[in-house]
């Protein structure tokens, strides 16, 4: 009897305990495959008494805001979750979010990221979210069409030449069918050049009926309606509006019906592998959005997703080690080499992991180089309902249907409404 109850107490000892993390992820999935992998490796390695498993359910992106919303609304037991940047005010408001603040803070790692990479993942002065990876967007074009037709690339950074120098490209392949470029009318492709401006998609203001300060609409501005006209003028000039609902218009610029594109740094993977390799021996990039003069400064919209840990979590602490596991720029930087994002991490952005990157993605230093000179959208619960507003009118104003400052007067008295005033 004895040796049967020693038995079963050494049998006991040895038992791991059982954990399993569950995750909510947004597609694309290889993305996910190939962070989870490292990263979770480690985290075994650093608890061997305990037996981790990850279990993460990778979603559409058109439905995984819907589920994760559903999912936490039903106080399902999750303990990450991918978060877009323009959700997370949303998802913070709701209190679907843990507040990371006390984790952030011993973890020391914060100064690392840019600065507007940080805030990003900040509401109410809280930080819910560690914003992991981004996107930028500049000017795309193919070099031979340019030197064909005669036009200087650097002609290109201005409102005037740039709107000049697509029309000169039209003249030159009318017979090809080949366009100089696009208008592109949604709200992300017109940010920039609001911001150009000195303009701003929100602002705080005093004086909210139930808040006291809160947001309140600033992009029916004069920045906004000149912004506005730019794309006006861009569609009399002939190029072909693209509405926001409009996808896949990539592709045009990919099979060369289009010589210029004001495109995101994910472009060079919807090449051939083959191509992509000697890309920039034929494809073109400049850092920037066209601005409305010499000696103006230019932006980019900055995208991308951060990672964030559910209230209904039961496992915080192990979710929270997890995830700066993913960032370790070690573990963080294979995966964008092999995917083509870009950092949020100053020290990945220019740091050792920059020279591996550097080779792999096309362009990556000079895309990098706008990211501290790139927005965020705002971290208003509201912003995802006033995406669609703004993009809206923007699609009435490249269609013809309305004036830039009736359109964007009519869609910042809608938002002011979404917003409480």
């Amino acid at each position: 009897m004895i040796s049967l109850v020693v038995g079963l107490a050494n049998s006991s000892a040895i038992q791991k305990k059982q954990v399993t993390l569950t995750a909510i992820l947004a597609a694309p999935k290889d993305r996910w495959d190939i962070l989870l992998t490292g990263a979770v490796q480690k985290l075994k390695e650093r608890h061997p008494n305990i037996d981790i498993k990850v279990d993460y359910k990778v979603l559409p992106y058109n439905v995984s805001r819907g589920q994760m919303i559903m999912a936490l609304n039903n106080q399902t037991p999750i303990d990450l979750i991918s978060v877009d940047q323009i959700w997370l005010g949303d998802f913070a408001q709701r209190g679907y979010l843990t507040n990371l603040t006390g984790f952030v803070k011993s973890w020391g790692r914060a100064s690392d990221w840019y600065q507007t990479n940080l805030d990003g993942g900040v509401y109410n002065g809280k930080v819910y979210g560690i914003w992991t990876w981004t996107d930028v967007r500049g000017m795309w074009y193919w070099k031979d069409l340019l030197s064909n037709a005669g036009v200087d690339p650097n002609s290109l950074q201005t409102w005037d030449g740039y709107i000049s120098s697509l029309k000169k490209i039209n003249n030159a392949y009318k017979e090809q069918g080949i366009k100089g470029g696009f208008a592109l009318c949604g709200a992300t492709e017109w940010y920039p050049y609001l911001w150009m401006l000195g303009g701003n998609i929100l602002i705080m203001k005093d004086g909210h009926p139930t808040k006291g300060t809160y947001w309140f609409p600033t992009y029916n501005s004069s920045a906004g309606v000149k912004a506005a006209q730019f794309l006006k003028s861009e569609i009399a000039a002939g190029m072909k509006p693209i509405l926001s609902n409009i996808s896949g218009f990539e592709r045009d610029f990919i099979d060369r019906k289009v010589a210029v594109l004001m495109g995101g740094s994910w472009l060079p993977e919807f090449f051939p592998a083959a191509e992509r390799k000697d890309l920039e021996q034929t494809v073109g990039f400049m850092p920037m959005y066209p601005v409305p003069s010499k000696g103006s400064i230019t932006t980019t919209v900055l995208g991308g997703w951060e990672l964030g840990i559910p209230q209904t979590s039961k496992n915080k602490e192990l979710a929270w080690e997890l995830i700066t596991i993913m960032v370790q720029p070690d573990i963080l930087a294979s995966m964008l080499a092999q995917t083509g994002y870009l950092p949020t991490q100053k020290n990945i952005g220019a740091g050792q992991e920059s020279i591996t990157l550097n080779q792999t993605i096309p362009y990556y230093n000079r895309m990098v180089s706008t990211i501290p000179i790139g927005h965020s959208r705002p971290i208003a619960p509201e912003y995802p309902q006033i995406d669609n507003q703004i993009s809206v009118a923007l699609d009435q104003v490249c269609s013809g249907l309305k004036e830039p400052k009736q359109a964007l007067e009519d869609a910042a008295t809608m938002t002011a409404k979404v917003l409480g005033w």
